[in-house]
């Protein structure tokens, strides 16, 4: 653990209580009558006690595993693609290892379903791309395509179309090594680089995590690259003979045939492209992925970016010794996490300024006190991470200064609007030794955040205004969204900053406010976009509507309040499913019981004004009973959202962060109210334009 401020090692105390109360819940619960006949009945504690108690354990726990260096990350779970194109990458480049090699295999393995299949998401179904993907991996691990757990891989992939109905990126991979033809791909011309960003398919219309994808990616497209294949996978294909079989267009009346049509035009021009001016457009695409990476060697701070980034710059001559490819490659080795068994976990991304300000929230929450040397620790972390130097999002934005964070150690071209409202609402919860330093600090996050407000009134993640619809038009995007349009969530979070610091009545925030309001659902909720789903976009709205100065009577919130209710879960707790993306009907709101989830629904209700209601008693009481003794909690479950249905993320803090910032908020009443807050003077920072 980590020392605090009376010199020990474990955590102070949320305000309230003491390590006689903290006793007190834990001996109630033990306690016991002895009625006639000698036996004893177990008295439980009151909600409030019990809550007090798991409090306190969650905040000693939080404060355990915080890095000396002021943060915290947890561990960032999607999928084994991840691990699958890592070693298809290491391959391709020709530095594959025994070590890593076994390593990964040995994780993928581990994730395999008891049908042979890849799921995307804890319990969900077999996914076909993913389930090809880590049977290629596995045969490179040296696997034996007749083994038992192979051949039933590949008898269901077989099942399902085999490679032919795979999606685009998992094909291009395959065509790396001649198992797919690359004519039988869509084209992604590098001439593309050249568009003026006021066009419709310019890269800037593409959300960020596919614009950095999708510029190596034309370069790609271009070289046409194979290496030897080191074995077939005919036994991937429903006919080995006809792996591809034609498939008739769509009507070319309608955006689907129109964009297949186009796609067809492309690959001609693909054949007769002039050498010099594609030469040239390859260099201009070059340029760009090499003026994008960071100071750490990754590309954005995800994986994606960096594997094709990587493949890109070989194929343009770059060798594995050029400083740009070697500290691509050993930015890569840092997404990975070696477990105990000897397995090898590659993240997709890592996420330590979001775990922090949303640890920094949890603990102010639950009481610790506001000058506590960790949370200071934090502030001084977090304030070092502010971006001072503008990004892509200055395309849309030429005149707005920076001033925002990014959700990973380093990413400085790509802040996001979410991360820097969630700092925000954490800095103003610390009383820092320095008010000024975090008063300048916010004021300009506050100007940079709502100066990327949309035109519509709410916030995207990333970008302003990045709502066309032609990217997700063209055949090359079936991996996922490709555009950052706004979202409830991420609005919300900017509406409940705003407000924090005074800008309540900014029409700026009203607008937010309006746009919130129109977007509810019918059924009372509000869709999730970068959490799973309508509890963590309900579990966003309520307190930033509260917040912003909306009455718990308003009809808006109690429809929430209703929605809630009725999807609580008979053992008292909240869940929602990743298949809620897909079939709202059935799967909204319903899911097996998760701490984060409960959580949001909780801190959701504790906004409305529910603190005394059966839900939250359940809730909280559900929170409590299945803590683990060390003051953690486990979850399984996926419920973040990298893309709805596509990509799922586990955040391995979220169980930890959330379910503590629900208790201390039912515990202390509410949010915690900084005692640095009024003195850094932010209440009248700038919003800027």
């Amino acid at each position: 653990m980590t020392a605090t401020t009376d010199g020990s090692t474990g955590a102070l105390r949320p305000r309230g209580s003491s390590a006689t109360d903290a006793g007190t819940a834990a001996a109630t619960a033990a306690a016991a009558t002895a009625p006639a006949g000698g036996a004893r009945t177990a008295v439980l504690p009151e909600p409030a006690d019990a809550a007090r108690e798991a409090t306190a354990r969650a905040t000693d726990y939080l404060l355990s595993i915080q890095d000396p260096a002021g943060w915290w990350k947890g561990d960032l779970a999607t999928n084994v693609t991840m691990d699958a194109e890592d070693l298809l990458l290491r391959q391709f480049l020709g530095i594959q290892d025994e070590k890593t090699t076994e390593a990964a295999a040995r994780f993928i393995r581990g994730e395999q379903r008891p049908d042979g299949t890849w799921a995307t998401f804890h319990g969900g179904p077999g996914d076909l791309s993913t389930t090809i993907e880590a049977y290629v991996a596995l045969r490179l691990a040296g696997d034996a395509p007749d083994a038992p757990h192979m051949a039933t891989a590949a008898a269901w992939i077989r099942e399902r179309g085999g490679i032919a109905a795979a999606r685009v990126f998992t094909r291009i991979w395959l065509a790396l090594f001649g198992w797919w033809k690359w004519d039988d791909l869509p084209e992604l011309p590098p001439e593309l680089i050249y568009f003026p960003a006021w066009f419709p398919l310019s890269i800037y219309s593409f959300g960020c995590w596919a614009r950095q994808t999708i510029v190596p990616l034309t370069i790609v497209s271009a070289k046409r690259p194979v290496r030897p294949a080191p074995f077939g996978l005919d036994e991937l294909h429903t006919d080995p003979a006809n792996p591809n079989p034609p498939r008739p267009p769509a009507r070319v009346t309608s955006w689907d045939g129109l964009f297949q049509r186009l796609d067809k035009a492309l690959h001609l021009y693909h054949k007769v492209a002039l050498r010099r001016p594609r030469a040239a457009a390859m260099r201009s695409a070059a340029r760009w992925i090499i003026e994008r990476q960071e100071n750490d060697g990754c590309w954005g701070g995800i994986q994606p970016p960096a594997v094709y980034s990587l493949i890109a710059l070989h194929l343009l001559g770059y060798d594995l010794d050029h400083p740009v490819l070697r500290e691509g490659l050993a930015s890569l080795d840092r997404f990975a996490v070696w477990r105990e068994d000897g397995a090898r976990m590659i993240e997709a991304c890592q996420s330590p300024v979001w775990d922090t300000c949303l640890a920094t929230i949890a603990l102010a929450d639950a009481g610790v006190p506001a000058d506590h040397p960790q949370l200071v620790k934090a502030a001084d972390w977090m304030l070092g991470e502010q971006i001072d130097r503008p990004g892509d999002w200055s395309v849309r934005r030429p005149q707005l200064p920076p001033g925002g964070w990014a959700f990973e150690f380093h990413n400085d071209n790509y802040p996001d609007i979410d991360d820097t409202a969630e700092v925000v609402l954490a800095l103003r919860r610390v009383r820092h030794p320095d008010p000024q330093r975090v008063a300048d600090a916010i004021g300009r996050a506050v100007r940079w955040n709502a100066g990327m407000q949309s035109r519509d009134g709410a916030w995207g993640a990333f970008d302003a205004d990045n709502t066309s619809p032609f990217p997700n038009r063209l055949p090359f995007c079936d991996f996922g969204e490709v555009i950052d349009p706004p979202s409830a969530d991420v609005t919300a979070h900017v509406v409940e900053m705003l407000a924090e610091v005074g800008k309540a009545h900014d029409p700026r925030t009203r607008r937010g406010v309006a746009w919130l309001l129109a977007e509810q659902e019918p059924s009372g909720a509000w869709f999730g976009r970068w959490g799973t789903n309508y509890v963590y976009g309900t579990g966003s709205v309520l307190p930033a509507l509260v917040a912003a100065g909306l009455p718990a009577s308003h009809p808006a919130i109690r429809r929430a309040v209703d929605w809630l209710e009725r999807v609580q879960n008979d053992d008292g707790g909240w869940g929602e499913d990743q298949r809620s993306y897909q079939d709202k009907e059935k799967w909204a709101g319903r899911g097996a019981s998760t701490p984060s989830q409960t959580a949001w629904a909780l801190m959701a209700l504790l906004a409305a004004g529910e603190r005394d209601s059966e839900a939250v008693r359940r809730g909280v009481e559900w929170l409590v009973a299945n803590q683990r003794p060390d003051g953690s909690w486990d979850e399984p479950y996926f419920t973040g959202t990298g893309f709805p249905w596509d990509f799922s993320i586990n955040y391995h803090l979220y169980r930890q962060v959330f379910p503590l910032t629900a208790l201390g908020r039912y515990v202390h009443g509410g949010p915690a109210t900084a005692g640095g807050a009024e003195a850094a003077g932010t209440a009248g920072a700038p919003v800027g334009a």
